[in-house]
């Protein structure tokens, strides 16, 4: 289907390039497949230049599969703070269990192997595989399948599981012996720094000559993607609850429950909104204290809008409105009896554990980035 001399001009101006550009990242210094593993997890829906200063203090945290292994989930989830998709860094915790217990620490070397472990999909074991240990495997991603799709000039909908599977075995076939570990990098750098999604560099790119995108003039209308549905609004009122007495300077926060969406992270106390539009800030406010009286048992007194801000899962939005407010006395007996109640640290009386935290405490606690934002502004705007 496609030329013997296309494919190898391909391969071989590609690593000829890649040796004397390619960047001089982290990740890149080292063979080791544990740390080459942590990159790719994190590269995941993440930039390279945010990935950096997550990756260096990850593995200075957690420099062997054992201290992973071995370390509290929420440990790791604190040092994941920022990052997203939190899922991500549960999977990955989990499998790194599983190379702890069953392979004595080292990252398996067989595709059956690396594949089995949870979280790690046809191309993570094809990155660690190849660029660990070079094995003649694929690795391919959003940028592999672009780079494709124009070189080769490709349209069907990379969306589609048949047209990865092209993808993959052409990308499979394009590996030189014994270059699998640079080439993998390569293409994934070329569509980086290069064949970009927008106005791509084609005067730059190392393999334009045989580009049949480019000669087609189709480069900036590859690769061919169905649009994904945009994440679906869902309106939230968050009580920015502030303390009184011996807990003044601090917000009350809860953790979310044991599984499901950002499970066991801690946030602010918030409520789904019923209704698809809001109401006036009064009339919010009254009912984000009668769902949180209902719904939680607290008693709070609204004191005013404070933000509007937005939290962007790949599913759904949290368009926030932000109102602060006193706990008040809560009516009879228990834990709500009181504006500076000490709250008990099990969860057997509420779905929920609660806590008083102050602006020293954050680091002791993984939040979602979103709530992080409005109680640092809080802190900001009482400077």
């Amino acid at each position: 289907m496609y030329s013997t001399e296309q494919k190898l001009h391909f391969s071989t101006n590609l690593l000829e390039w890649y040796g004397r550009h390619k960047r001089d990242l982290p990740w890149r210094r080292s063979k080791n497949p544990y740390y080459i593993w942590i990159s790719e997890v994190m590269l995941q829906q993440t930039r390279v230049d945010t990935v950096i200063p997550y990756f260096h203090r990850f593995v200075e945290q957690f420099p062997t599969v054992e201290a992973l292994a071995t370390a509290p989930e929420e440990q790791v989830l604190k040092a994941w703070e920022g990052l997203g998709y939190y899922s991500r860094a549960r999977n990955l915790q989990s499998a790194v269990r599983e190379v702890h217990e069953r392979y004595d620490g080292i990252v398996p070397q067989t595709k059956e192997e690396v594949s089995s472990l949870k979280g790690v999909g046809p191309y993570t074991s094809g990155a660690i595989l190849s660029i660990a240990y070079n094995k003649p495997e694929p690795a391919v991603d959003g940028n592999v399948m672009r780079v494709l799709s124009r070189y080769f000039l490709i349209e069907e909908d990379i969306m589609k599981p048949s047209t990865r599977t092209v993808m993959e075995k052409l990308a499979r076939e394009l590996i030189l012996e014994g270059t699998a570990s640079d080439f993998n990098q390569a293409l994934m750098e070329l569509g980086a720094m290069v064949c970009t999604p927008r106005s791509p560099h084609c005067l730059t790119c190392p393999v334009m000559a045989h580009c049949s995108g480019r000669e087609a003039g189709m480069e900036e209308a590859l690769p061919i993607k169905k649009k994904a549905k945009p994440p679906r609004p869902e309106l939230r009122a968050v009580a920015l609850i502030e303390g009184t007495g011996e807990n003044a300077g601090k917000w009350l926060i809860r953790q979310r429950p044991q599984e499901g969406l950002l499970a066991k992270m801690w946030e602010l106390p918030h409520v789904a909104w019923a209704s698809d539009s809001w109401q006036s800030d009064e009339e919010n406010q009254d009912e984000l204290r009668s769902l949180l009286a209902e719904q939680e048992q607290i008693v709070i007194q609204p004191e005013g809008w404070f933000m509007d801000t937005e939290h962007i899962f790949s599913h759904i939005v949290w368009k926030m409105k932000v109102y602060r407010a006193k706990l008040l006395p809560a009516s009879g007996q228990g834990p709500w009896a009181g504006a500076n109640a000490s709250f008990p640290t099990g969860d057997s009386w509420m779905p929920f554990h609660y806590r008083w935290v102050g602006p020293e405490d954050l680091g002791d606690y993984a939040f979602p980035n979103v709530f992080v934002r409005i109680m640092r502004e809080w802190q900001e705007q009482g400077e």
